[in-house]
């Protein structure tokens, strides 16, 4: 099981296990495994948690917006340079727009339109895509993607998607006050269409770049605990929250980094018919 799971009505032990100690990069019991930033408790919630009054929720708080938009300034000296030469490079490779938008489900369930980089060659087909993500949805599979191996892929978007740079427009949306720095990912429309009642929690909360379940498994994780991790941490957030997330955040980009080198050489050498058959590429 991927970081043993999370249960967020287990109100006793998620105060008993507190969130991970420092910036959740330390290990338990002497151990070397990383400690995820909130601690994993036995089984993953596979239930409808029960009601309480803390799902209904206000405006987006003051200091998490004052956050997004601080942390933006202080780093528009990188994300700036980054952004016009990502742009320039996928009008040199791909014919096609520099940008991809598409309409996400985001915070209190309504729609807007999600900025990024595109990824996929011009006329990509998605309704594959679209029939996996509900078989996924339903399934217990790790939401895991297959960017070393989608001929969808212009070239060297493997190195964009695994970054995260391709998310790089979504700050325009956060400067719009669409998305967060921190939260879940902004749901599918057709995501949103398979989900059930009780899932739409996580949409208690503003859609963000990063999150508790990027930064606790991801793509080792399946649909259920992603749900899990997202309504955990709208029920559960904090300014030091997103704070420990955002600095987990890049330690976790680079582990993605060199997974997704060590697959593009494992799919070069050719299947290893020991492994089972690879899933296909999620929307997330």
């Amino acid at each position: 099981m991927v970081n043993g799971g999370l249960n967020p009505s287990d109100d006793g032990r998620w105060r008993r296990g507190r969130l991970a100690a420092g910036l959740g990069l330390g290990a338990a019991s002497g151990s070397r495994t990383p400690t995820p930033v909130l601690a994993p408790l036995r089984s993953p919630l596979v239930e409808e948690p029960e009601q309480d009054a803390s799902w209904h929720v206000g405006e987006v708080p003051w200091g998490k917006r004052i956050l997004d938009i601080t942390l933006i300034l202080l780093a528009s000296p990188l994300w700036i340079p980054l952004f016009l030469v990502v742009a320039a490079f996928i009008k040199l490779v791909s014919p096609g727009p520099a940008f991809f938008t598409q309409e996400r489900v985001g915070y209190r369930e309504k729609r807007f339109r999600m900025f990024k980089f595109r990824s996929m060659k011009v006329g990509a087909d998605t309704a594959t895509h679209r029939d996996h993500t509900a078989h996924l949805f339903k399934s217990d599979r790790p939401m895991e993607k297959m960017d070393h191996v989608d001929s969808r892929l212009i070239p060297f978007a493997w190195i964009l998607r695994s970054t995260g740079i391709d998310e790089l427009p979504q700050l325009i949306n956060v400067c719009l006050g669409e998305m967060s720095l921190v939260g879940p990912r902004p749901c599918t429309t057709y995501g949103y269409e398979v989900m059930l009642p009780w899932h739409k929690r996580r949409f208690s909360v503003l859609p963000g770049l990063t999150g508790l379940w990027q930064v606790n498994g991801k793509n080792r994780t399946t649909f259920q605990q992603m749900i899990n991790y997202d309504i955990a941490y709208a029920r559960r957030w904090s300014l030091w929250l997103d704070i420990k997330i955002i600095l987990r955040t890049m330690p976790v980009l680079f582990g993605q980094v060199r997974e997704m080198i060590a697959k593009r050489r494992q799919a070069a050498s050719g299947p290893n018919p020991s492994q089972p058959a690879a899933p296909a590429p999620t929307g997330y």
